[in-house]
């Protein structure tokens, strides 16, 4: 029986490494595809998380690690490419000599409409990839609790990221599967999942997701986007995990050797979001050492205690870092493939 429908993910998600030149029409390519969600981070200096989509449009981004609405900078990303990206002389980004990371996703196929549900119905846009289970949606909130948004995926997503990009500031909100619809969990902050009706206390559906009248997913008037994940076999998984505070930590499964996790404490307040990939640690080995964090604009960390391993059908924690493997606490992870642990037809990734 096939296993996936995507032998190769990295048509889909792929991470770039690249140094600055401080130039603009710097050209990353080497992506595999045109990318449609930019996620930009330095890497050997301080540096904010520089987010753009092709739905926004180039000159526009969002930080992660802050509040602030979209801002408009035109020596940000300048162009979406048939390979990669474009991008100009913004320092976090493009500082000269610095290194930096790039995380691409595709999505590719156009869609717009108005949203549904209580309250009157707005105007979105956004673009979408059912075969790998991405979509960008870019609403208009109407401030009336139980407004259903189109995600165009198809099946129900397991992770959601809204930012309002036009209004006040506002933080990111999450919503997780494991943490269900009376929870969310905030990308730009520390906290631990908390009670809240941000999700209108009602699971996504295969067609649309659901919002309060908070405004900082539905501030009446003003432009949100939301980033929406289904789940595909051998490709992504979104799930949790307990620690147990030991170098030997849990193992989870994924169905896939990862080439992206990202994973964050949800019982304890005060531990950052924890980024890994499969490209920026080089050792040869199956312990990936360097860390990035959505929620800060730190450089690369080095720090063993968040040691994780990545594996042939998942990963698992080898350090006992509060932030990825503190004893008896729960931690969210949303995680890509590098490639899946059996293909298409039926043949074994190589182990490692």
């Amino acid at each position: 029986m096939a296993y996936t429908t995507i032998d190769k993910p990295s048509d889909y998600f792929n991470t770039k490494l690249y140094t600055g030149n401080g130039n603009t029409d710097h050209a990353i390519t080497g992506v595999g595809f045109q990318t449609d969600f930019f996620w930009g981070k330095k890497r050997s200096a301080t540096g904010s998380n520089f987010l753009v989509n092709s739905i926004s449009g180039v000159g526009k981004h969002l930080i992660s690690d802050d509040t602030g609405a979209e801002t408009t900078f035109a020596e940000g990303v300048k162009s979406f490419d048939s390979d990669g990206v474009t991008i100009g002389t913004a320092g976090d980004i493009n500082d000269n000599s610095q290194t930096f990371v790039a995380w691409n996703w595709k999505a590719g196929t156009s869609v717009s409409g108005t949203t549904t549900g209580s309250g009157t119905g707005k105007a979105y846009s956004g673009s979408v990839s059912t075969t790998s289970g991405f979509s960008i949606i870019k609403y208009l909130g109407n401030g009336t609790a139980g407004h259903t948004i189109p995600h165009h995926l198809g099946a129900v997503p397991k992770f959601i990221i809204v930012k309002q990009t036009i209004g006040g500031d506002e933080n990111w909100f999450n919503y997780h599967v494991s943490l269900g619809n009376t929870k969310d969990i905030h990308l730009n902050q520390t906290n631990a999942a908390a009670t809240a009706d941000s999700w209108n206390d009602t699971t996504p559906t295969s067609s649309v997701f659901s919002i309060s009248d908070q405004s900082a997913v539905n501030g009446n008037g003003n432009t949100h986007v939301a980033y929406c994940f289904s789940e595909k076999k051998g490709y992504s998984k979104f799930g949790s995990y307990t620690g147990n505070g030991n170098a030997n930590g849990a193992f989870v499964y994924t169905g896939f050797k990862p080439a992206f996790v990202i994973t964050k404490n949800t019982t304890s307040s005060g531990y950052n979001w924890v980024l890994f990939d499969n490209k920026r640690s080089t050792s040869g080995f199956n312990v990936v050492d360097k860390r990035l964090e959505p929620d800060t604009n730190n450089a690369e960390g080095t720090t063993s205690a968040y040691d994780v391993d990545l594996v042939s059908n998942g990963f698992k924690s080898r350090g006992t870092g509060s932030g990825v493997n503190r004893s008896g606490n729960t931690f969210i992870y949303m995680a890509f493939a590098e490639q899946p642990f059996v293909s298409s037809s039926g043949v074994p990734a190589t182990a490692r």
